[in-house]
């Protein structure tokens, strides 16, 4: 790589990683009543993204993947900004924020084929304590092969019933792994819900799946599609690589975490694990499961003190309920979260799954 480029990198990567880095921190903290509050602690740190960008242009040709990496995640992660600042301005209301954020995703799947060839982008998707764990990184930055890395099918955007697959690029078959199936929340899809896993999973070592609901969201009301169609993912991944059938986690965020109520306490279920956030519960939910399959379920309940889709006095509700019906629950309340993913529950969830 010449030197040119090579300084052109510099020059780009760490605004990026930091600005994508506060992008996660605005979504992590999402609070209608504190949005004002947010955006100021998050500060501007595109504006050196934005000075830096103009650096992507006339690259050699055999540049031209890494250059349309770091372009394609450079300007999703500036439209995130702008559409942000948009809304802090008055233009428009707050369902603009959340459409904003979901340039967040598509920034991270672009920059992420760069983990292999630069050091600094694969500690980006490594969790803060992993950072520099020397052994771990070089594991990572074996090429991927068929069976590694992340796998689309049938997933593309706008397509739904599809999954999005990510498997450590140290994986090998000698051995079980855990799995874990994160259901996206309404309006959403499995390939940008990925990376709300993806990091924890590259860390911990478990292999993640991403469904996309058949519907606009999960079969929460009328006929469930989704339940046999996710039975069919499983089997998929099961067939092709090396699954611990005693470690099958099923968690979903929003209407994600509620279908995995809606299917995970059916009497076939296969998950041997359910941990539901931010979800909405009814009682019946306990009233009408499977007598057997909830006796010992571990079930592990994540909901924000500031939820203002679902009251925390729903997932206060279900703790009870669960408990009483024989459930295994462990119960996570978390008082500055809104209705919002909290990233950071996902490596105590995993330890849960392993048992640790």
């Amino acid at each position: 790589m010449s030197e040119a480029v090579i300084d052109d990198v510099i020059a780009v990567l760490p605004p990026l990683m930091q600005s994508l880095e506060t992008l996660g921190f605005i979504a992590r903290h999402f609070h209608p009543p504190s949005f004002d509050r947010v955006m100021e602690a998050a500060g501007e740190p595109d504006a050196d993204l934005s000075s830096a960008r103009p650096r992507l242009s006339n690259w050699p040709a055999e540049f031209a993947d890494v250059q349309h990496a770091l372009e394609t995640a450079s300007d999703a992660a500036l439209s995130a900004f702008s559409g942000l600042r948009a809304v802090r301005a008055g233009s428009g209301d707050i369902t603009l924020a959340f459409r904003a954020l979901r340039q967040l995703p598509r920034a991270e799947e672009a920059l992420y084929p760069l983990a292999a060839r630069f050091p600094p982008v694969s500690s980006f998707f490594l969790n803060a304590d992993l950072n520099d764990d020397t052994a771990l990184l070089q594991r990572l930055a074996v090429p991927t092969t068929e069976i590694t890395g992340i796998i689309h099918d049938h997933n593309e955007p706008g397509s739904r019933g599809g999954f999005s697959l990510y498997v450590p690029e140290y994986y090998t078959p000698d051995r079980a792994w855990p799995l874990v199936m994160a259901l996206h929340g309404g309006s959403g899809n499995g390939r940008g819900f990925l990376w709300r896993w993806l990091r924890d999973a590259r860390s911990l070592g478990a292999i993640l799946v991403a469904p996309t609901a058949l519907g606009a969201t999960w079969a929460l009301m009328g006929e469930d599609a989704d339940t046999a169609n996710l039975s069919r993912i499983l089997d998929s991944v099961r067939g092709r690589w090396n699954i611990d059938p005693t470690k099958l986690l099923l968690t979903g965020m929003s209407d994600g975490g509620t279908f995995s109520y809606v299917t995970g306490l059916e009497g076939a279920s296969p998950f041997t694990h359910l941990a539901p956030v931010a979800a909405t519960f009814h009682p019946l939910m306990a009233q009408m499961a499977d007598a057997d399959r909830l006796r010992g379920l571990p079930i592990y309940i994540v909901h924000g003190a500031l939820d203002w889709m679902f009251p925390v006095e729903t997932a206060r509700l279900a703790r009870d309920a669960l408990a009483a019906a024989g459930a295994d629950v462990t119960y996570r309340e978390v008082d500055n979260l809104s209705h919002c993913y909290p990233r950071e529950m996902n490596a105590p969830m995993l330890r849960w799954l392993g048992g640790g």
